[in-house]
């Protein structure tokens, strides 16, 4: 049974109205039955602190209650910008003062998953849907993506609240010492000078010394950073170290995995199809790496499909397989673009999907604030 976290569902809660769907606990211990209620928010403050769940696929059969229209898409609208400018706010974190670091980076953190508990479908679409080459800054857009990448696999490996936010930022701090560099070397294309190899080379120690100056003492999340290129072979860096942390190596796969989703100026981005199964063949053994998979999905949300009636559309989110997401679908069978989208399930053999698409290959232009619309909805 696949769940996710009420507070991500938060949205298709009225309170004092039936209930859509049932509500579990974390061991999946049913709490509440479809058709019940939420009285008042003290209830659901306590629901969620329970680590309240609900079934994936319940809810896929479930009907939004009714809801403001206006307000409903002014959050929406609001969801997407908070989502531009969350890469402008982690650059000035990333780019403190020592004395202000450690306090920056907790607040840029809590700004983000809580972006994340809004909307963890648009959240992973984030990372799907990123800037092309020349785009935004790519060191800052690769920290939140690499990010949201161990979090959600933090989450899918079923690891506690406190477990999660510490792989969010060990992750989103990996390369403090070199956010500027990787922003510089996403446009370079002649190959690297040797003060670029050094600095490459000594990154994870460095940005764990940076880390430590600045008052982080969690030594997991310190040796997560500084062990994050070592490979149990021996073969990685700095160190060539052997025994590694399970934190830096989650770090690893998410780093890899996100880089090869991002295109830079020598290199087209790879669709998370190709860069999950690249990812399998250099981890194939890994529950880790596995995990980082299976959140994702092999269309992830964010993703532009063709469904095998001839629709085009947009993966909102994961369904109960990888190759099964539910497509939220913009045009008709012969291409031409719908006045409503429509909800597909590609699980029926009539709504497969046959194809990844490219935004050039649909009808229409789709914005962020659509795409948050769209994913935001479901």
């Amino acid at each position: 049974m696949r769940v996710c976290s009420l507070a991500s569902v938060k949205n298709r809660i009225v309170l004092g109205e039936p209930l859509a769907f049932s509500v579990r606990d974390e061991g999946q211990l049913l709490l509440l039955a479809r058709g019940q209620v939420i009285a008042d928010e003290a209830q659901l403050e306590e629901l969620f602190r329970r680590g309240a769940r609900v079934e994936i696929a319940e809810l896929a059969q479930s009907v939004a209650p009714p809801r403001r229209r206006e307000s409903a898409e002014r959050s929406l609208e609001q969801l997407a910008e908070d989502w531009e400018q969350s890469p402008h706010a982690l650059r000035r974190a990333l780019s403190a003062a020592p004395e202000h670091l450690a306090a920056a980076v907790h607040a840029a953190s809590d700004q983000l998953l809580g972006l994340i508990q809004r909307a963890p479908n648009l959240a992973l679409a984030q990372v799907v849907r990123h800037p092309s080459a020349g785009a935004g800054h790519y060191g800052v857009n690769h920290s939140i993506h690499a990010a949201t990448a161990c979090r959600a696999a933090a989450n899918f490996l079923g690891w506690s609240e406190a477990e999660q936010r510490r792989a969010f930022q060990a992750a989103l701090t990996m390369n403090l010492s070199m956010v500027e560099l990787q922003g510089k070397l996403a446009d370079q294309v002649s190959p690297l000078t040797s003060l670029q190899r050094e600095a490459i080379q000594d990154h994870p120690r460095r940005s764990a010394e940076m880390l430590a100056a600045a008052g982080i003492e969690d030594s997991d999340w310190l040796h997560a950073v500084a062990q994050h290129h070592e490979v149990p072979d021996g073969s990685g860096y700095p160190q060539g170290l052997t025994d590694i942390t399970e934190l830096a190596q989650l770090l690893r796969y998410a780093d890899v995995y996100t880089a090869r989703l991002s295109s830079r100026a020598n290199r087209p981005a790879m669709s998370a199809q190709q860069a999950g199964r690249e990812l399998h063949q250099m981890a194939a053994e890994s529950p880790l790496a596995g995990a980082l998979i299976k959140a994702f999905g092999i269309f992830p949300p964010g993703s532009l499909v063709r469904l095998s009636s001839g629709e085009m559309g947009l993966v909102v989110r994961n369904g109960d397989k990888a190759y099964h997401p539910l497509v939220s679908a913009l045009t008709h069978t012969d291409g031409e673009p719908r006045r409503k989208p429509l909800l597909r399930d590609s699980a029926r053999a009539d709504h497969s999907v046959v194809a990844l698409l490219s935004a050039q290959n649909l009808p229409m232009r789709l914005s962020d604030e659509r795409v948050a619309a769209l994913i935001g909805a479901h």
